[in-house]
């Protein structure tokens, strides 16, 4: 009897673990890599935007921050995430872009976690709270620009 019970509580305990929530979760989370910026604090980027980060494998950050170029390192571990801008350049831009430039560098500081949701990287703050939302760019195989076959 003792025996079918924990069959039956076994069987309950894995089919539970077979339900789907509908929203894939990667933690095993490839960060390095190109990411455009889609939102910034739950709003669009300015049309044709050039607002991206990219990761280096050995913890260099840099991108644009929609007017001007910037470096600085990154610490990612599990899903916890610190982003260090540290220099970059102060090329006047239209003031849309210098905006939104402004408020890039002032969050990027805030993001403490990482979280891949389907295609997007969520970069969150210590309340869950998303700053940015970004999409891979792919990379793109110089055999694939010149149209030549592998």
């Amino acid at each position: 009897m003792i025996i079918l019970r924990l069959m039956i509580a076994s069987m309950i305990v894995l089919l539970a673990g077979c339900q789907s929530t509908g929203v894939t979760v990667d933690n095993q989370l490839e960060l390095e890599g190109a990411w455009h910026i889609e939102t910034i604090n739950g709003q669009s980027v300015v049309n044709y935007s050039p607002a991206q980060l990219y990761f280096n494998n050995n913890g260099v950050l840099s991108g644009n921050n929609s007017c001007n170029t910037f470096t600085g390192h990154y610490t990612f571990t599990g899903d916890a995430l610190t982003l260090v801008p540290e220099a970059g350049t102060t090329k006047a831009c239209v003031d849309a872009l210098e905006s939104q430039e402004k408020q890039v560098m002032s969050l990027m500081p805030n993001v403490t976690q990482a979280n891949l949701i389907k295609t997007q990287l969520l970069l969150q703050n210590k309340d869950d709270k998303t700053l940015f939302i970004l999409k891979k760019i792919p990379i793109v195989q110089s055999d694939e620009l010149s149209g030549k076959e592998k």
